[in-house]
């Protein structure tokens, strides 16, 4: 892999954050914005726990799915409660995804801000908390609706490797799915990492930009960038989602939602094994091309 530095910066005006990393769709990393909400010196373990700690969810492994493993389908079930207390004390490889603690706590709203002068239409019912334990893996993908991400690292040091929505093809993606069939599991350690680039040759020309997030950083992410994410330590983040700016991208995201998912889901319950082949073929022939 071909790795750069993403650009960081404390603060940044709309005009400039529009003009150098909004309009190319290229990550930029904001140390700044957060660190003037409430949210940035009161949410913490307990605060999170005393305002949803009763609520049951789902929580993940590091095990990447197969041809038998449902979309999204959680690996357990706890309260959010318990969930804190395994993993706030260190290594802990669970974690949770698109968890709206929103709903369950609305009064979190007042403790940050829109940051509307930065990104418009942001889907205002839809701020989502992100959680994993030490050592925890979301592993390599790209959200589904394509929507530009602002996500603000609030405990725990996280590490992050991003690629452009164009290098799909030299990461292994999936069809029909937005995930990669290689584990980038530990990419940044040469003795524990699992790329493998004998079987998977293509990753060696692909380009993307390596990061570790601290709290307070909030990372921009346009729509369709993948994206693998590992918690160095256990900590927690609030992604806020804009929708596509462009027509093309809103029209991609309703297809990806509606039409490749039902698609997938479909096939992977009447013909798993012969749909996972026909898919590692084709995943093998694209990556060659690129």
């Amino acid at each position: 892999m071909q790795l750069l530095s993403l650009d960081v910066v404390d603060n940044i005006s709309a005009e400039d954050f529009k003009k150098k990393y909004y309009e190319p769709q290229i990550p930029v990393v904001i140390r700044n914005l957060s660190k003037e909400w409430p949210a940035y010196t009161k949410w913490n373990w307990d605060y999170l726990k005393e305002a949803a700690g009763d609520k049951t969810l789902g929580i993940y492994n590091n095990t990447k799915s197969d041809a038998y493993t449902p979309i999204n389908k959680a690996d357990d079930y706890t309260t959010f409660g318990e969930y804190i207390d395994m993993i706030r004390t260190g290594p802990a490889a669970w974690r949770i995804f698109l968890f709206n603690i929103f709903s369950h706590a609305p009064h979190l709203k007042q403790d940050f801000t829109w940051p509307d002068h930065l990104l418009n239409s942001f889907v205002k019912s839809m701020p989502m908390l992100f959680v994993g334990g030490q050592g925890s893996i979301t592993h390599m993908h790209f959200d589904i609706d394509l929507s530009h991400i602002l996500h603000t690292q609030f405990a725990g040091r996280k590490r992050v490797l991003l690629f452009p929505y164009e290098e799909q093809h030299k990461l292994y993606r999936k069809p029909f799915e937005v995930l990669s069939l290689a584990d980038f599991s530990n990419y940044y350690d040469a003795e524990k990492s699992k790329v493998d680039y004998e079987k998977f040759p293509a990753l060696k020309t692909a380009r993307g930009y390596d990061v570790i997030l601290e709290p307070g950083d909030t990372l921009f992410m346009p729509g369709g960038y993948w994206h693998h994410m590992e918690y160095l330590e256990s900590g927690f983040a609030m992604s806020l989602r804009a929708l596509n700016n462009s027509v093309s991208g809103k029209l991609k995201g309703v297809w990806n939602l509606v039409g490749m998912r039902s698609i997938d889901t479909l096939m992977k319950r009447t013909m798993p094994i012969k749909w996972y082949e026909w898919k590692k073929k084709k995943i093998y022939d694209l990556a060659a091309r690129a």
